[in-house]
């Protein structure tokens, strides 16, 4: 009879509940003994066995002793013995935690692996590496005694995981700190004491965006007329450069700065308060300005700035409140509205080339400002005559003039500005914000002293041709009396100016003895006839345009589906409560400017799988444009509209799914995909955009017709008035 003997794992994790010893009876070490208890009742699991038999089993379990697992004799791990122990490696755990012990044992295999990469170097110099493929596989296929010779081969050529190339590794430099008039002048235990009661102050004087004014100054005085100390906090722009909020708040109150903190600063109203105007002359010098008034300048400074001082000199007076680094700009606002006689500067096109900028130099010349200093600060729009006189001084040293706007200044306009700057200088505006405006003197420019040299110039062959004219005339004359002394006879004009003066008149158009009148008008016809064609030919590519966009915009058309005839329908009561519950969802389907794709319709049923109803939200403006969207979505999802819902941004339109809806397993072949879709936005608003223009320029085409017409019935006029 076969036995078969079932291990528990409640028999594995409690050894416990076996015997330590176990005394087989001899009914179970004896087949006999079984055959002759037959009769007996068969108890499963007797008290004595030493294992649980399962309880369908009729029979005792049978099993030799030597069979029955002992839990009780633990495994017991063989110990190798020390001479066989593997070096340990820096990846092997290290007993002893994170001790001395354990360090050292670690520094100890390092320098053994030092050691041993240093030996590998040194074999390497020694190779022969003129060693054929032959040899190589002969020596792969070597004996087993050269192994650790291949281990060490593998290494050959490769870096060690540790080892890294040299790279040169500059440290950042720490910024030097400015030496202060305060540290330069004060004693050092005065210079604590103060900055120890300035940690301790909690009231300021705010700086707006105007700067340190004269509001600002009388402030810090009345509070130092009470208290040594004044706490000024910077707005914008000052608190972007506190180096040169310092030094004007230095100038204008004459008080010494003792301590600071990102936009605070503390000021220490000095020993001899009494001298209000009090001015440290060490650092810098006063230079006389415009209107008497009087300016501070840096005795010294780097090259640059000392470049753009003397770029600067002579232009007018500096702006001390600059917010920016030196070197300061001139006020604009201090120069004269007015310049008596003052007349924008020639212009002489050059002979090859255009004067207009290309979209390659307009870039270039703007990368170019953004590294010249600034020139003048302006917080002025209109009477700006001064100020373009400057700029063409200026322009005659530099192509470009930069303008910065100043802040906290009421009513300032950058657009009346450079619109003011661009009349009264005739330059090119290459940029304009609320910041800078960057004026470019323009290819045709010439300075004063060019443009009186070329006026002279033009005078003085005027006059040679007026004598030349003459000599000639009486040449003509003396030879004409002695050949033909008859006066009827008149002179010849070939070669003559009068003749090169009438080809010319002849040549634009002009007859010879029509009044200054009459050649204005003819002018302005031309003029308007030339514009007229002009717009003609631009409205006739806008056409060309509109017709190309028109075709491809036919590639991406669609019809919607037809709505079902047998569709659902519901009663006012479920509409107005399908109406409430989709105004109340916050969860919305966006719908963009696609419009109307697969895309869509796959979020609809998305909805519609988890609720009734869905809020669709669009941007449109056009209700007509709304209502169209809302029927294709209702014919194409196949559900019902229930309302159409003004929004604070956009409309909501509320789709209910049905009471006997089904997710359909393929949507509709004819809507458009996510690409084609936005292609077909992109498309229709060209075409938008070219029919807005084209109507402008059609528009604009009927007023220049009308103009020439009324010309030509003004001349009609007058010449019936003439006869």
């Amino acid at each position: 009879m076969s036995a078969t003997m079932f291990l528990t794992p409640t028999m594995l994790s409690k050894p416990s509940n076996i015997p330590k010893t176990l005394n087989p009876s001899p009914q179970q070490t004896h087949p006999k003994s079984i055959s002759s208890n037959k009769n007996q009742d068969f108890n499963p699991n007797p008290s004595n066995s030493a294992t649980k038999t399962a309880p369908w089993m009729n029979t005792p379990l049978v099993l030799e002793p030597n069979q029955v697992i002992d839990f009780t004799k633990p495994k017991t791990r063989k110990k190798s013995p020390d001479n066989n122990k593997e070096e340990k490696t820096l990846t092997q755990k290290v007993s002893g935690g994170r001790g001395k012990h354990a360090m050292k044992k670690i520094l100890y295999s390092i320098d053994n692996l030092e050691q041993e990469s240093q030996e590998i170097e040194d074999t390497q110099k020694h190779m022969e590496f003129d060693l054929s493929l032959g040899k190589l596989g002969d020596n792969k296929l070597g004996d087993n005694n050269n192994n650790n010779d291949g281990k060490n081969k593998k290494w050959f050529g490769r870096k060690l995981p540790w080892e890294r190339e040299e790279r040169m590794v500059f440290r950042r430099m720490k910024r030097e700190k400015t030496v202060t008039a305060a540290d330069l002048s004060l004693d050092d235990g005065l210079l604590e004491r103060l900055r120890g009661e300035a940690r301790k102050m909690r009231s300021w004087v705010k700086v707006k965006k105007a700067g340190v004014n004269e509001g600002v100054v009388e402030q810090i005085r009345v509070i130092w007329n009470s208290d040594e100390l004044a706490m000024v906090k910077f707005d914008v722009p000052l608190c972007r450069n506190m180096d040169r909020a310092r030094e004007i708040v230095e100038i204008k109150t004459g008080g010494l700065v003792v301590w600071s903190k990102k936009d605070t600063l503390v000021i220490y109203r000095g020993c001899d308060y009494r001298d209000n105007k009090h001015v440290t002359g060490t650092l810098y010098q006063t230079v006389g300005g415009h209107d008497d008034k009087e300016e501070t300048m840096p005795v010294q400074g780097s090259l640059f700035e000392r470049e753009a001082d003397r770029l600067l000199d002579g232009l007018g007076p500096r702006f001390i409140d600059w917010w920016m680094p030196k070197p300061l700009p001139v006020d604009a606002d201090l120069l004269p509205e007015v310049v008596p006689g003052y007349k924008p500067p020639s212009r002489l096109y050059p002979l090859s080339g255009r004067s207009k900028l290309t979209d390659t130099e307009l870039t270039h010349l703007r990368k170019q400002a953004y590294h010249l200093p600034t020139h003048f600060v302006l917080g002025r729009n209109r009477n700006l005559q001064g100020l373009a006189a400057a700029i063409l001084k200026l322009w005659g040293k530099c192509h470009i003039a930069k303008i910065a706007v100043k802040w906290g200044i009421p009513n300032t306009s950058n657009e009346q500005m450079a619109s003011e700057l661009k009349l009264l200088t005739g330059g090119v505006l290459l940029l304009r914000n609320k910041f800078y405006i960057i004026l470019y003197r323009g290819k045709d420019f010439l300075p004063p002293d060019v443009a009186e040299l070329v006026i002279n110039r033009e005078a003085e062959i005027k006059s040679f041709q007026l004598q030349e004219e003459t000599i000639r005339a009486n040449r003509v004359e003396m030879f004409d009396y002695l050949d033909q002394p008859s006066s009827d006879v008149s002179t010849s004009t070939i070669g003559t100016l009068k003749e090169f003066q009438t080809i010319q008149s002849e040549h634009e158009g002009f007859k010879a003895g029509i009044s200054e009148a009459e050649m204005r008008l003819e002018a302005e016809k031309l003029k308007l006839e030339k514009e007229i064609r002009i717009q003609e030919h631009k409205y006739l590519i806008l056409k060309m345009k509109i017709n190309k966009a028109s075709k491809e915009l036919a590639k991406l058309a669609w019809e919607p589906v037809e709505p079902n005839a047998d569709r659902e329908i519901i009663t006012s009561e479920e509409r107005e409560s399908l109406r409430k519950m989709g105004l109340k969802m916050d969860s919305t389907l966006v719908l963009g400017r696609r419009g109307v794709f697969v895309g869509v319709i796959e979020g609809l049923h998305q909805h519609w799988k988890h609720r009734e109803i869905v809020k669709v939200v669009t941007m449109q403006r056009v209700f007509s444009r709304i209502l169209y969207t809302a029927q294709c979505l209702e014919a194409e999802s196949d559900g019902v509209l229930v309302s159409i819902e003004k929004m604070k941004l956009g409309y909501a339109i509320i789709i209910y799914r049905g009471k006997n809806y089904k997710r359909p397993s393929k949507f509709s072949r004819n809507l458009l995909t996510k690409r084609e879709a936005l292609q077909k936005s992109l498309e229709m608003q060209r075409i938008g955009s070219l029919r807005f223009f084209a109507n402008m320029r059609q528009q604009a085409i009927y007023e220049l017709k009308c103009k020439l017409d009324a010309l030509k019935n003004t001349d009609n006029d007058e010449n019936k008035l003439a006869s």
